[in-house]
């Protein structure tokens, strides 16, 4: 940490489910909790079908969204059939950022093992928004928070983080 002030980011939560409702949605409980115990604001939250078209119009329409800096996704990121998370985020990154889901698992390992390789977690840019796809487990969301994404959305964060980077994530338009 350094003498920065702490800045609150603006979060999206999404949940990418066939079953999940308000009242069973574990994953993204544990998700907007944590953003929020940290400090940050939550600008939204959904659950949504596993359908590659809903979810790429989610995390577009979020994207559009001045108020929303961060898109948290849990849910669909494995390997069956209705899992198309890290497709629709493909269909619509404009920068992916592979080391995200490079540490996931690499943390993830040290208490999964093995079974790690089925969790695709990945993380891109669109148009200028963080967007995070996580597991849809309570474990994976508290882990990518509390061992990534709690340090990475701090801007006092050092020796970089991913707030600091906001005002520069559209310099090519």
């Amino acid at each position: 940490m350094n003498d920065r002030e702490f800045q609150a980011v603006n979060i999206a939560v999404v949940t990418v489910s066939d079953s999940r409702t308000a009242e069973d949605d574990r994953s993204g409980d544990t998700l907007v909790e944590r953003l929020q115990v940290a400090g940050h604001v939550l600008a939204d939250r959904a659950i949504i079908k596993d359908d590659q078209a809903i979810i790429a119009a989610k995390f577009r329409d979020w994207s559009n969204n001045p108020k929303i800096e961060v898109i948290l996704s849990t849910g669909g990121t494995g390997v069956t059939g209705r899992d198309v998370t890290p497709e629709a985020l493909a269909e619509v990154a404009d920068k992916d950022i592979p080391g995200f889901g490079e540490i996931f698992r690499m943390l993830s390992y040290q208490k999964i093992k093995t079974s790690t390789i089925q969790s695709r977690a990945a993380a891109a840019v669109v148009n200028g928004t963080y967007v995070f796809v996580l597991p849809g487990s309570p474990g994976a969301c508290k882990d990518a928070w509390d061992d990534i994404l709690v340090h990475q959305l701090d801007i006092r964060f050092k020796p970089c983080n991913f707030v600091e980077l906001m005002p520069r994530l559209q310099e090519h338009l």
